[in-house]
């Protein structure tokens, strides 16, 4: 049996918000309930007649480890619908997608709210070690006495030196190296220049800002936070990002040597991103108008020194499967992790040795029209909330192509850990 495309009914996200070196004013949960509310409330049928929700999240806080079912309940799916969270780093909410898929593509379920979400700037701060023996000591300690020396042997530094969650989580335990490291990599492989990469980035963020300005941002859900203050925007997206701007920034990951910035990164940001699957029964019951469909998925391993590639090998072989060249596709989402990654996906398919060792082609797969690339602006302009970004691309691409009255596209995605993830998705004639 072949692959049995799966309906993209609706979908609705959050407006991304920046990471400003202190918590955010939304829980994970809280992004995904809002986002989830806007998009249900516009639909023929109610939150308990889904039947399951899949929710992607990379960094959970320790009191929403399963936070698809707690954003579930909260948003009235009821006792009775399944939910559970899934994790595959940076494509969490492009997994949650792909697990829909599968369980309506072998009948059990029909109508499935799947996602993604993350607060990265609610990434805990964690005790060290040291510290964390000092504690079980304390605990274990019975008399005055016995605490009295304990305490005495705490030292200042233990306490003032955190270590900081979101770096431990952005770092590969196998190789020990952070994301950006990887990035570095890859721009020392394919020779990318740092003004390469802060051109790409700028671009990424006039791109941004054209598409706010021509309402190309339709999915987003404004979002309301405690103070009542309204956020309705990618508050990360800069105007004013110029060449000259990004040149004063001094590299983060290799800082003698390395050309990649936080300028050239996407941003850390929180954010959720939600779509509602379904069958053709599903459809044909509620009477949907879908916005297109899923026809294809991958996933793909590779080096994790080497990770940012995993685009290429993921959408490579739906390209292959389809017999379809890079510009048959009408546009392209692949997410910006950093500059030097997506430019160096594009150097990939126009190296004759990279084509020939990794996929056995006689040549260069050929050249990805820069034109038909992000054509909103991507994660360095936006925004990159781990967990939702792989369900923010597949979201935005069916709308970025009924825009452009266009056909096909393929979202992909990088992960840490060395793999990637790409989807073929097609609107509705």
């Amino acid at each position: 049996m072949g692959f049995q495309p799966v309906y993209v009914v609706d979908g609705a996200r959050t407006p991304f918000l920046k990471g400003r070196n202190a918590p955010g004013p939304f829980s994970a949960s809280d992004l995904a309930l809002q986002a989830g509310r806007g998009l249900l409330i516009r639909q023929p049928f109610a939150a308990s007649d889904i039947d399951e929700v899949i929710l992607g999240c990379a960094s959970p806080s320790p009191d929403e480890v399963n936070i698809g079912r707690v954003v579930a309940l909260r948003l009235g799916c009821g006792h009775k619908v399944p939910a559970w969270t899934v994790m595959r780093n940076c494509a969490s909410g492009m997994q949650a997608i792909d697990s829909a898929m599968a369980n309506i593509q072998n009948g059990r379920s029909q109508l499935v709210l799947a996602g993604g979400v993350d607060a990265l700037s609610r990434a805990p701060l964690l005790y060290s070690e040291a510290m964390v023996r000092w504690f079980a000591r304390m605990m274990q300690a019975r008399t005055i006495g016995q605490k009295a020396a304990v305490f005495a042997k705490l030292r200042p530094a233990q306490l003032l030196s955190p270590v900081i969650g979101l770096l431990k989580g952005l770092t590969d335990p196998n190789i020990g190296l952070l994301m950006g490291q990887t990035a570095e990599n890859l721009a020392w492989r394919f020779d990318i220049s740092r003004q390469q990469m802060d051109q790409f980035s700028v671009g990424s963020h006039q791109r941004a800002v054209e598409a706010r300005a021509a309402g190309h941002l339709g999915e987003i859900v404004p979002l309301v936070d405690s103070e009542g203050c309204v956020h309705d925007h990618d508050d990360g997206v800069r105007a004013d990002s110029s060449l000259a701007g990004l040149s004063r920034l001094k590299p983060f990951f290799d800082r003698r040597y390395g050309r990649v910035t936080p300028g050239n990164s996407s941003q850390i940001s929180d954010g959720a991103a939600w779509l509602i699957l379904a069958s053709q029964a599903a459809v044909e019951r509620w009477r949907l108008e879908p916005l297109g469909r899923i026809t294809d998925s991958q996933w793909a391993a590779l080096d994790p020194a080497q990770m940012g590639l995993g685009p290429v090998h993921a959408a490579t072989p739906i390209l292959q499967r389809h017999g379809l060249a890079l510009d048959d596709v009408d546009l392209w989402e692949i997410n910006e992790a950093f500059a030097a990654q997506v430019l160096a996906c594009l150097a990939a398919w126009e190296s004759d040795e990279f084509c020939r060792e990794q996929f056995d082609l006689p040549g260069a797969l050929g050249s990805l029209p820069r034109a038909r690339l992000n054509v909103d602006g991507g994660a360095i302009a936006v925004g990159h909330p781990v967990g939702a970004s792989g369900a923010r691309i597949v979201l935005h691409l069916l709308h970025a192509l009924h825009a452009a009255q266009a056909k096909r596209g393929i979202a992909a995605i990088c992960i840490g850990g060395g793999q990637g993830g790409a989807m073929l998705v097609e609107t509705i004639a």
